[in-house]
């Protein structure tokens, strides 16, 4: 089979390399049909995080079961399936409170940008689409696609920051979560939604997705705004996209006293400002989201029409030309790449 691979900062490749088998009985393998670049998959592009030269890359996929093990026994092979990134039992502790991402014997997808790739804990990870041996229109694809990991990155960091109905929010990032968490926040009622966001196709999105207002300007200027559009108040709940300093400093700037900054962004060189979040009473939750605790409801949710984030998807290229997709996005010419195995 084909997968894709990462060398080096920049070095991209799509190798040949034998195909996944089930090794333990809790795995399943699938056959993928759709697969994506992370935004978090740049920080190992760009060289922010150790790699082992020629490991495996890409976490998202959607597909058809081809193989499982013998202790998974609610699906088989022709089954259309959704994959968290983060696979879990669904049934440890950690699980039942919700928190599948932290789950006793989980993981991550590994290897996902492929023709075929291996999941682990797949009773308790993978969500069927449609009854045994269908498939959904391959126009719902993308929409399914987003399920893995952005849509519901995006409404964990909502989660988190406790947006409700008639809420003020804002969000940090307009990368393909940022947008997401627009959408999440329209769906979970909030009234006012800034999005910071200096890219005008990027803000057509968000303006898509619900966004009542725009804020190019970023730093200082950036916190003015918001502040000026809240009467100097601040937001009700406040979501950070992003991971770096900058953007967790202006979330806590412009999050009102007594609120909570929702983050989801993968944290590179973050230090929290502990005396502004005292001093405001501003606190901090989020982290990896727990895709299969939200999974059931936005997927429900992306049939039933009540939200499509398949915009985010802004550059559909043949799974041949995956090294073009990474350095699209690290250009910042694509928000989110959407890879076709099938394509040639």
């Amino acid at each position: 089979m084909r997968v894709t691979t990462i060398h080096g900062p920049h070095d991209i490749r799509l190798e040949d390399r034998p195909d996944p088998v089930i090794q333990e009985p809790t795995d399943a393998v699938l056959r993928v049909l759709a697969a994506c670049v992370c935004g978090s998959d740049l920080w190992s592009y760009r060289g922010e995080n150790p790699i082992r030269p020629g490991q495996p890359i890409g976490h998202e996929a959607i597909g058809v079961v081809e193989a499982v093990g013998p202790e998974v026994r609610s699906f088989g092979p022709g089954d259309f399936v959704v994959v968290p990134f983060c696979t879990c039992d669904n049934t440890c502790v950690h699980c039942r409170h919700g928190m599948q991402s932290a789950c006793e014997h989980g993981g991550i997808v590994s290897g996902g940008q492929a023709d075929l790739v291996r999941v682990s804990q797949a009773e308790g990870s993978m969500v069927r689409v449609g009854d045994r041996g269908e498939q959904p229109e391959a126009s719902m694809l993308p929409a399914l696609l987003a399920l893995s990991d952005v849509m519901a990155t995006g409404w964990h960091a909502c989660v988190a920051a406790g947006v409700g109905p008639g809420s003020t929010v804002a969000v940090v990032g307009d990368g393909a979560v940022g947008l997401c968490g627009v959408l999440a926040a329209r769906q979970l009622g909030a009234e006012r939604i800034v999005a910071m966001s200096r890219h005008e196709p990027r803000q057509r999105i968000a303006e898509k997705f619900g966004a009542t207002d725009v804020v190019p300007e970023r730093g200082e200027q950036g916190v003015a705004r918001v502040l000026d559009l809240t009467d100097g108040v601040g937001t009700d709940a406040t979501l950070e996209c992003v991971g770096t300093g900058a953007a967790m400093d202006t979330a806590f700037e412009i999050a009102r006293p007594g609120s909570t900054v929702g983050f989801v962004g993968v944290p590179h060189g973050v230090e929290l400002p502990v005396r502004t979040m005292f001093s405001k009473n501003v606190g901090l939750a989020g982290g990896v989201a727990p895709v299969r605790r939200y999974l059931p409801e936005l997927l429900g949710l992306v049939l039933d029409g009540s939200i499509d984030p398949s915009p985010v998807f802004d550059l559909r290229l043949p799974l041949s030309e995956v090294a073009e997709g990474y350095r699209a996005m690290d250009e910042r010419r694509a928000i989110k790449v959407y890879l076709d195995p099938e394509e040639a």
